[in-house]
């Protein structure tokens, strides 16, 4: 993807990885998230590199009984960090305080989907 070529250097990787809950006790390495966004170097979403490269902020959930479903990383006048899937307003995922969360390997961060909050473990955050 050319899209990649162009990013700021602030641009991650990161993979989310279903934490341990109910249903699933040991977690679930095959249900998550891909995120493609850009980041501070405390591990903060960096709303100003953000906010000039929305495009290139993309959001690819994975779930090992569906297709995966593609969307982008928006934000709510509010401040409110949330997955923007095509569909539309129906199928947005909430994320948990993302304006506060450091996503650094093996801290957790929550998403609302469906009216309930699922825990993932941020599983690796490398460069595009």
């Amino acid at each position: 993807m050319n899209d990649r070529l162009n990013l700021p250097p602030a641009f991650r990787h990161v993979r989310l990885v279903l934490a341990r809950e109910k249903g699933h006790p040991a977690g679930d390495l095959q249900m998550g998230y891909d995120f493609l966004i850009p980041l501070t170097d405390e591990g903060r979403i960096d709303a100003v590199v953000w906010k000039r490269h929305q495009s290139a902020c993309r959001v690819r959930r994975f779930r090992d009984d569906e297709q995966d479903r593609i969307g982008r990383l928006r934000r709510k006048p509010g401040g409110q960090w949330y997955v923007d899937f095509v569909a539309g307003e129906r199928d947005d995922e909430m994320g948990f305080r993302f304006g506060e969360e450091r996503f650094v390997t093996g801290e957790y961060v929550s998403i609302g989907r469906k009216h309930a909050m699922h825990t993932y473990q941020i599983a690796r955050v490398e460069k595009p």
